[in-house]
């Protein structure tokens, strides 16, 4: 209705009509409470889960770091992977200095093993890995 409309009206009219406008009022505002509840709960479950994702990847990734320590101790020996200098440094991961580089993936690739001159030592073994 229209505030023209209400000109006519009695006061009971009136009382009657502001009655049935504030029960509307509060089933529209419970509805809405109910729908962002619920949108509360459903974006706090998916916080919960992406946050249980990022621990699993968490864990992966000290897997990975763990293994390539293992990896080059086992190619450079363990003498060299507490001492790292030169080329051999870039085969291991660096440390993030910051929370961008924590964020740079490590990729690791196995190749078949280069060909060397006849005259390398048959004891030399050539694990064939290549670190990006």
């Amino acid at each position: 209705m229209m505030g023209e409309e209400l000109s006519g009206l009695s006061i009971k009219e009136l009382r009657n009509l502001e009655n049935q406008l504030e029960m509307s009022l509060r089933g529209v505002r419970t509805k809405k409470d109910q729908v962002l509840m619920e949108e509360v709960r459903e974006l706090n479950r998916k916080g919960n889960l992406l946050h249980q994702e990022n621990l699993e990847l968490h864990k992966k990734e000290n897997l990975f770091k763990q293994e390539n320590m293992e990896l080059y101790k086992k190619v450079y020996g363990t003498r060299d992977a507490n001492n790292i200098n030169g080329a051999h440094a870039s085969l291991l991961p660096n440390k993030p200095s910051n929370d961008e580089d924590a964020q740079v993936p490590i990729h690791l690739q196995l190749s078949q093993p280069h060909h060397q001159n006849c005259e390398t030592s048959s004891r030399t073994t050539n694990l064939g890995l290549q670190l990006h």
